[in-house]
């Protein structure tokens, strides 16, 4: 029901116009109160974009474009972005350098306690198999050889990453390369998909962030091709300039002409009766080169050179006069990276005149005779017998040179930068069911500077091959991995090599992000006519593609061989003397 006003009486009327100016007054009171309230605490428009609130939004936005433009070219570009808008405050103030160095110093961090979690699955998984401990030990290894190389990486980048260069692509590299061995010592386990959830993941952030760094390391150096700076310039040396002057020298003198350090005689001729007694000696961290004389005779022993042996030479009585023998294999629980006759990780290893056997046989499977991870390694007439993975070149840069290399099933393998010259790649007789594959390159992203180069080499069949050649396929190598790299350049090739030439891993994976290539080489199975038309396959390279993967280009040779006295030429030419 509604009230009229006319309808009141008089007198409360009259109080009703006596009440209503004053609340209109106190209104009007409280209206000016509170818009001079408001005025005062609240900036005008022109005042706004002043406001912290405004400028945190701004910066934010300067930091993903620029994050957008220096991840340009990433694998994986949005934890690229991500991650620098996260570690760097100013992105667009930073230094290239110092933006990959936050990035690596996480990764040491995300690495660590990835390391830890191996720890803690020995403890939460006390039933694993021997071959699940070894490795979970092996990764172990592994995490703490990324941490130096990462380490590495981020002095590196502190000093002059322009001139470090290919030194810093090359750490990232291994350290890349170090996860995907750690997840590969599972295969085949019973408690695989198990071990391997607790930490695949963690793995897989850590190769993507190094692989990150990878692709924004090219930008250091002007470039986001895969190419390397072509040189054809004739060189008279015969080793890679790396090989310092006096490593020469102890490479070319003959046994009876060189001063040891220490001598191994199982006749009790010298200091110790063993290789491993020997190496236990040896100076740590040594800045100059330390030899160990390993007289003739057959020694079966496992031999690691640890990374903290660095500078060490091995010297044998000549290619099958000095043995070092064993058997380990994966049939028997032992992981391929653990299973190795010697094993190096010392930097600036070198080896002359020593044969190195793994003699399990063929139905033993992965059975290493050689495993190195030595950066600057160099194998001078030296040989290396197997059957399946007879040759792990794991990581980092090495040189191999007139050497011979006996094997099956992918008997080269890994994912160093090395370069084979002079060498013979010799097939043996695989088991019924098996093929042979003289190479299985691991490289799993486009920016690691890695492969297998084999230059004026020889592929052929063995002695005991020979007979039998007709009832086994031979290829010249197949994709362990995504980007697997290897290229044949001037090499005699045999008769056993079937015409197309290589071989897939698993239908089509990584036929069209692969870079095969043939150049220049000679002999019955060197016709490319019938090779694979696979797309990541060069048929015939032109010699500025061959060029990128000769020692000078491909391995820094130049900087790194030119004192060791082993013969090398840093480009396609084959002028060979030795510098003095």
């Amino acid at each position: 029901m509604q009230t009229n006003l006319t309808s009141q009486s008089p007198k409360r009327r009259r109080l009703l116009f006596l009440i209503m100016p004053f609340s209109a007054l106190l209104l009007l009171t409280l209206f000016v109160s509170s818009f001079h309230t408001f005025t005062k605490h609240t900036p005008t428009l022109s005042l706004l974009s002043k406001t912290p609130t405004s400028h945190l939004h701004i910066h934010k936005r300067l930091q993903t474009q620029t994050a957008v433009l220096q991840c340009d070219g990433a694998l994986y570009h949005d934890l690229c972005v991500s991650t620098l808008t996260r570690l760097v405050p100013d992105l667009s103030s930073t230094s290239l350098a110092d933006v990959i160095s936050a990035t690596v110093n996480e990764t040491i961090s995300d690495v660590r306690s990835t390391d830890f979690n191996v720890t803690e699955i020995r403890r939460k998984l006390p039933h694993l198999t021997l071959l699940e401990i070894r490795a979970l030990e092996d990764c172990h290894t592994l995490f703490l050889e990324t941490v130096s190389e990462l380490r590495t990486a981020v002095a590196d980048l502190s000093k002059s990453p322009a001139a470090k260069y290919d030194d810093l692509r090359t750490m990232l590299s291994a350290a890349m390369t170090n996860q995907a061995t750690c997840l590969d010592g599972f295969e085949g386990s019973k408690n695989q998909v198990k071990i391997s959830r607790s930490f695949r993941k963690a793995l897989k952030g850590i190769s993507n962030q190094v692989s990150n760094s990878l692709a924004l390391l090219k930008k250091i150096n002007g470039t986001t091709s895969d190419s390397f700076p072509f040189s054809n310039k004739k060189s008279k040396k015969r080793f890679p300039d790396w090989v310092k002057r006096g490593d020469r020298r102890l490479l070319q003198a003959q046994t009876n002409e060189t001063t040891y350090d220490l001598v191994v005689a199982q006749d009790g001729s010298g200091n110790f009766t063993t290789i491993g007694e020997a190496v236990n000696a040896a100076p740590n961290s040594s800045a100059t080169r330390f030899v160990i004389y390993i007289k003739a005779g057959a020694y079966f022993e496992y031999v690691e050179v640890i990374n903290k042996k660095k500078n060490l030479m091995f010297v044998g009585d000549g290619i099958g006069k000095t043995w070092i023998k064993g058997n380990r294999n994966v049939i028997d629980g032992w992981t391929t990276f653990r299973s190795a006759t010697l094993i190096v990780v010392g930097a600036n290893f070198i080896a002359k005149g020593i044969s190195i056997e793994n003699y399990a046989g063929p139905s033993k499977h992965q059975a290493v005779a050689l495993r190195t991870g030595s950066d600057f390694s160099v194998f001078y007439q030296c040989s290396f017998v197997g059957y399946q993975d007879t040759l792990y070149a794991h990581s980092l840069r090495q040189f191999y040179r007139e050497c011979d290399v006996y094997g099956t099933v992918d008997f080269v393998f890994g994912n160093a930068a090395v370069v084979f010259q002079n060498t013979n790649f010799y097939a043996r007789q695989p088991e019924s069911n098996q093929k042979n594959m003289f190479t299985a390159q691991g490289r799993e992203d486009p920016n690691q500077n890695t492969g297998i180069s084999i230059l004026d080499c020889k592929i052929a069949a063995g002695s005991e091959l020979i007979p039998n050649q007709s009832m086994f396929k031979s290829y010249l190598g197949r994709p362990w991995k995504l980007y697997s790299r290897t290229v044949i350049l001037r090499t005699y090739i045999g008769d056993l090599i079937e015409p197309a030439g290589w071989l897939e891993w698993d239908g089509d994976f990584a036929l069209s992000t692969l870079y095969y290539g043939e150049y220049m080489n000679r002999g019955p199975g060197s016709n490319t006519s019938a090779r694979v038309t696979w797309p990541g396959y060069v048929p015939v390279m032109n010699e500025t593609e061959a060029g990128q993967f000769t020692v000078g280009n491909f391995i820094q040779g130049a900087e790194w061989l030119n004192g060791t006295d082993v013969p090398y030429y840093l480009d396609l030419q084959q002028n060979l003397t030795v510098s003095s």
